[in-house]
């Protein structure tokens, strides 16, 4: 893949209620993204995009992954970081958020 910039390789975007503050709670998000993803989303694009009436979702390439209303609140860092890397990377284990505990196996009682 090449680093074009004038076409990022892949955009995350962030969009938050300024009006409830949640521009804290966005910038979080987006920081644990890039430091969770860092190599798949070099020459990537994570972007903040401040609007009112109390939005907080979460775009990857185009596809709304994650509405505050229509999901039921916020998501928890390791839900996120999940549907995250089923975009960029289905195969990629999350080490500790992929743990035994969160994984089914049909042996299981």
């Amino acid at each position: 893949m090449s680093a074009d910039m004038s076409s990022p390789a892949h955009r995350i975007t962030i969009t938050y209620c300024t009006q409830c503050q949640w521009l804290l709670r966005a910038a979080w998000m987006a920081q644990e993204l890039l430091s969770t993803f860092s190599t798949e989303l070099c020459a990537s694009e994570v972007c903040l995009r401040p609007r009112s009436g109390g939005i907080f979702q979460i775009e990857v390439d185009g596809e709304l992954v994650w509405d505050r209303k229509r999901d039921g609140g916020f998501p928890d860092i390791k839900t996120l970081k999940q549907i995250v890397r089923d975009h960029l990377d289905p195969e990629r284990d999350l080490g500790h958020i992929d743990s035994a505990s969160t994984r089914h196996s049909d042996d299981t009682p």
